[in-house]
């Protein structure tokens, strides 16, 4: 018997999760999120998808009366970098203008960790997926269109490739469910790691 907890309040990583998981139970964490200073694109998202899913552990341990199962946390982050530098989610249309134009005609990374901390053993494993996304030009008129539509607000470098973000994609090298929030196949790997077979999981047998 086992129970799952993700660590994140994204409705794409639940999604996800569920074609992985059938019950897990959603706890966010809220942690500080600012990229240290001199830190490198992949150590603050390795960090940040350790640290939520800690900071879910630490805050479903302090809400709960049994310890007689102890769940397996998934902590997960995804950034999106170009010239080395994390973009955040954009606070308003100049801010997104910025980092649009800074994707425009032009590829960048998409990095995706995800850290499973054990309860049951107090121990974590975790992996980092880099993804190359291009993006055709895009113009200021349709930066200014696409913030309209509402879909950048909340997107880390101001787009979602499964939304209508799409449209700038040029071409994908790596995992598309990454870029979306969680990558399936690696995600799976580390379940399994812990004896926890998705596609057993997922036929109930």
């Amino acid at each position: 018997m086992f129970m799952v907890i993700l660590g994140s309040a994204s409705p794409r990583r639940q999604e996800l999760l569920k074609q992985l998981i059938a019950k897990f139970t959603v706890l966010p964490a809220n942690i500080d999120e600012s990229v240290g200073d001199s830190e490198s694109a992949v150590n603050y998202v390795e960090r940040m998808a350790n640290e939520k899913a800690m900071a879910a552990f630490a805050k479903w341990k302090s809400a709960t009366h049994s310890m007689d199962v102890l769940p397996i946390v998934v902590g997960s982050d995804t950034s999106v970098v170009v010239d080395g530098k994390v973009l955040g989610k954009p606070d308003s249309l100049a801010s997104a203008k910025l980092m649009l134009r800074s994707l425009s005609g032009r590829s960048h990374q998409v990095m995706t960790a995800v850290c499973l901390y054990d309860g049951r053993f107090e121990q974590s494993n975790s992996v980092n997926v880099i993804t190359e996304v291009e993006f055709r030009v895009i113009s200021d008129l349709e930066i200014e269109q696409y913030w309209k539509t509402g879909e950048p607000q909340d997107k880390a470098g101001s787009y979602a490739i499964q939304g209508l973000g799409s449209i700038f994609v040029s071409s994908i090298k790596g995992s598309y469910s990454a870029v979306v929030g969680l990558p399936l196949y690696e995600t799976a790997k580390l379940f399994e790691q812990l004896g926890i077979h998705p596609l057993q999981e997922m036929s109930h047998e």
